[in-house]
């Protein structure tokens, strides 16, 4: 069947499913940070290896339907991650895109394996570690952000071709079947879009192609206003006709490679050509019987997260009052995204000492600097706006196989640009490398010559898929959110080992640090006014912020025999179960009518 057939053939059964999820349960009205009035969706079985259910969750219901509708015809969890991934690369345009790059997380459950898929941006071969940086060796404001000078060498058209080869089960024509649907037929305009395109609206403009994409005359386009993509419909079914060389050689990457550098850029035939996906070993330590797998470098989250985890293993943490578990949280977040900006890099370029920073002896030391009466200073350093980005999903098959994805482009819209006749939005990934070691970056996290530009190199990430595996279940969870990926997976783990429910999970306040700027910073409602003087009494400085996050979760209660899901009230995605041997209109869905 040729591409457009296959994807006009799917999109009667996206629209049953899209129907079937609006026909039933609906939450209305939660406030962002709030659980659900109601238990997500859940599916029991009396007992056995397999779960009784697949699910997937992500952050719009049209990249979950798409996943779902894969799931019911055959595929696996592996063939929905790239249904998910390129799905959601066409409805949220600011958050993730094949012009950017990610980490997916999977578990082959025949194998007993995990592997970490490295889609990761690469730095174009004519970087150098001076290239955002004036004849004085300040930076130039903007210029590793806007444009297509701030843009890597995108990774996710290579990770999906790379997936389907070796891990799926259906051809690419069919799982980017309902992704070419949604960019040839378009999407709705809701107030995510809205208001992230406002925030980036002056970029865009730049770009007269990106302007034609994703404004209308020039304008914020209304809510509901349709939002049609033929150029990336086109560049899709070349993906999935010609699988990764239908990207990254011939006549898109010269399209691509000359729109780059007729507007400034650097980008090179040779960039696109030698970019590979790397199969990296995930990092995995434990926490209170439970096995935590996690993103490997050129990820700080594994890492970070492993030493978090360590260091909170030296207390008791559950008989901790409230102020002394946020007081402990913070202290081991603190030397965490310390040891991030002093050793962590892409493995390729530079030694990052994985064991070393994961061992519990070293957190062992870590835990007995932290003093339960007083806060540790950190050096002064400015603050710079946080900015939402990114996106994750969360997806279980009824065969055990699992993944957790975080992908992204980086800035809301990335780099604001667009190649003309590709539709490929590009990143301004390269904002994540330490332009000037020492000087934060957009998102206030400070670096250092581990992460600093070179040819050909991976910029260091916060993006943190993750799996917690025990007897008693399994969970799959991440989350958007820039700096703040790590902390708010932290708290996550914290919540599934402790019990509860995935709504429990991704609703729940959040608190944040980083070691610079030295503060806290917390959602509305997630310390009460007695918290926050108590924290104050004890030397922390306090900054309420604006809610963040969109974490998505999945849990197969071994136990209890059955699958949970959640998504976060934050976001407007949606969770959906789809019972074993199921066809796709039997998918239980909950959708979130709230905006964050």
């Amino acid at each position: 069947m040729r591409q457009p057939e296959m994807a006009a053939a799917w999109r009667p059964r996206a629209l049953s499913i899209v129907m079937a999820a609006i026909l039933m349960t609906t939450v209305s009205g939660a406030r962002p940070g709030a659980a659900f009035p109601a238990d997500p969706p859940t599916l029991a079985a009396a007992g056995g290896n397999a779960p009784p259910a697949a699910a997937v969750a992500s952050a719009h219901s049209a990249a979950t339907a798409a996943g779902i509708a894969v799931l019911a015809e055959g595929g696996n969890a592996f063939d929905a991650a790239v249904t998910v991934s390129a799905a959601l690369a066409v409805v949220e345009p600011y958050s993730s895109g094949i012009g950017g790059g990610g980490f997916w997380l999977l578990h082959i459950a025949a194998e007993d394996r995990d592997v970490m898929i490295d889609g990761r941006e690469r730095a174009p071969l004519a970087a150098h570690r001076d290239l955002y940086l004036d004849a004085d060796g300040e930076l130039v404001p903007g210029l590793s952000l806007n444009g297509p000078l701030a843009a890597g060498i995108p990774g996710e058209p290579a990770a999906l071709a790379h997936i389907a080869e070796h891990y799926g089960r259906l051809p690419l024509s069919r799982t980017l079947a309902p992704a070419i649907a949604l960019a040839r037929d378009g999407f709705s305009v809701d107030p995510v879009y809205r208001r992230m395109a406002e925030w980036r609206r002056d970029v865009l403009r730049a770009s007269p192609a990106a302007a034609a994409q994703f404004l209308v005359d020039g304008e914020v386009p209304a809510q509901g206003t349709t939002i049609r993509q033929p150029d990336l419909a086109s560049t899709l079914e070349r993906l999935a006709s010609q699988g990764r060389d239908g990207f990254y050689t011939g006549e898109l990457a010269r399209r691509l490679v000359d729109g780059v550098r007729d507007a400034g850029g650097i980008w090179s035939m040779q960039d696109l050509a030698r970019y590979r996906v790397v199969e990296r070993a995930p990092v995995v330590g434990t926490y209170r019987g439970w096995q935590v797998v996690g993103a490997a470098p050129p990820s700080s989250g594994g890492v970070a997260l492993s030493q978090m985890l360590n260091i909170l293993s030296e207390f008791d943490l559950a008989g901790a009052d409230r102020v002394a578990r946020v007081h402990l949280t913070v202290e081991a977040m603190r030397r965490a995204y310390r040891d991030r900006a002093r050793f962590l890099g892409d493995p390729d370029y530079v030694d990052v000492p994985v064991e070393r920073l994961t061992h519990p002896f070293y957190a062992a030391g870590l835990a007995r600097g932290i003093d339960a009466r007083r806060a540790t200073p950190s050096p002064p350093a400015r603050a710079d706006a946080e900015g939402p980005h990114t996106t994750h999903f969360s997806i279980l098959d009824s065969e055990g196989n699992r993944v957790a994805a975080t992908l992204s482009i980086n800035y809301p819209f990335g780099a604001g640009f667009v190649p003309p006749g590709t539709g490929v939005l590009l990143n301004d990934e390269m904002d994540d490398f330490s332009a000037r070691p020492g000087v934060p970056n957009a998102y206030g996290l400070i670096g250092g010559e581990a992460n600093a530009i070179a040819p050909g190199k991976r910029m260091l990430s916060s993006m943190s898929p993750t799996f917690l595996e025990s007897d008693a279940g399994v969970v799959i969870l991440g989350t958007p959110g820039g700096s703040r990926i790590i902390s708010m997976v932290l708290h996550g783990i914290l919540q599934a080992v402790e019990g509860g429910t995935p709504t429990d999970w991704v609703a729940s306040p959040r608190w944040h640090h980083q070691f610079l700027p030295d503060v806290i910073q917390y959602e509305p409602d997630a310390l009460s006014d007695s918290e926050r003087k108590a924290l104050e009494a004890k030397g922390h400085r306090l900054d309420e912020t604006r809610t963040y996050g969109n974490m998505q979760a999945v849990f197969w209660n071994r136990s209890a025999g059955t699958v949970s899901a959640a998504s976060d009230p934050r976001g407007i995605g949606e969770a959906a179960l789809l019972p074993a041997g199921s066809d796709a209109s039997a998918a239980i869905s909950r959708t979130k009518a709230t905006t964050p």
